[in-house]
């Protein structure tokens, strides 16, 4: 058995905790044989564990305390902490292993409620599962969520060779906005999500470049970011913006002008890597 999760980028601008989308690079988790205790082969790292303590493991014990140990082989495509939702594609995985090994026979909303209460919010864990953009809230401990198309664009992001931790980048965040700019906030991100539904990228992308709950106070722990979505106003991008808790920009573009971008940002000579991504439709598939 092969569980397949993909990647995410999340927040999109004001979409912050309930806007995210699913991408093309994935993690993979391959099942083999039952085995006297947890065992996880992979090539991701020292402080990634090989047993139970593992994030995949201990979340599918979560779902299902009983579960038999097996051998499993684990690859991602995925970075780790690079605002991508590494740690979410292996909780959505561990729902998934559970599910299937326990035959479970767990519902979209079922996945998205467990995700949702580990991970702390749904903007990773949603597309993870259901595929493609979703926009969903978690109020009270109740997710609802909303399963949309993307409009057809090209996703380029740049991804720095180091690490930017979730808490890290939380912690330059305030805890309170005046009234009036979480209402001008709102309504940024209402615009966002109209145009988006609306296939709109032009005035999607504006809003989402007009944030103000978050990523104007997280822009200056990614120095690469106003260089890069210069590029974006030069090169006709619809937007850049910060994925997730950062520290990869994203850039959404049309399709037509992605080599040049991508060739653009190369030219700076920026210690990371440029990747020319695509959503993915499926969310997470088991075969």
């Amino acid at each position: 058995m092969k569980i397949q999760v993909p990647a995410t980028s999340a927040n999109i601008g004001p979409g912050f905790d309930s806007v995210g989308v699913a991408l093309n690079l994935y993690l993979e988790i391959e099942v083999l044989e039952e085995s006297d205790n947890w065992h996880i082969v992979h090539y991701l790292g020292d402080e990634i564990a090989s047993d139970e303590n593992n994030l995949l493991i201990s979340t599918a014990l979560k779902i299902f305390p009983e579960l038999k140990a097996h051998k499993i082989v684990m690859k991602s495509d995925i970075p780790l902490a690079r605002g991508l939702g590494s740690s979410s594609s292996v909780i959505v995985a561990g729902i998934e292993l559970a599910n299937k090994l326990a035959n479970l026979k767990l519902t979209n909303e079922e996945k998205l409620k467990f995700a949702t209460e580990i991970e702390g919010h749904p903007d990773n864990v949603a597309p993870a599962i259901l595929g493609d953009l979703v926009i969903a809230s978690t109020v009270a401990d109740e997710t609802t969520a909303i399963e949309a198309e993307f409009p057809n664009a090209t996703f380029i992001a740049f991804i720095p060779n180091y690490e930017l931790l979730t808490s890290d980048s939380r912690g330059v965040l305030p805890t309170e906005l005046p009234y009036k700019e979480a209402v001008a906030a709102s309504s940024i991100a209402n615009v966002a999500i109209a145009a988006l539904m609306e296939g709109d990228l032009d005035k999607a992308g504006k809003m989402i470049e007009s944030d103000l709950f978050h990523e104007k106070y997280r822009r200056s722990l990614v120095k690469e970011f106003e260089a890069i979505r210069q590029i974006g106003h030069d090169k006709g991008a619809y937007a850049t913006y910060l994925s997730g808790a950062g520290p990869t920009v994203m850039m959404i573009a049309p399709e037509t002008v992605e080599n040049e971008i991508v060739s653009s940002i190369e030219s700076l000579d920026l210690d990371g890597k440029v990747l020319s991504l695509k959503v993915d439709k499926e969310g997470v598939l088991c075969v």
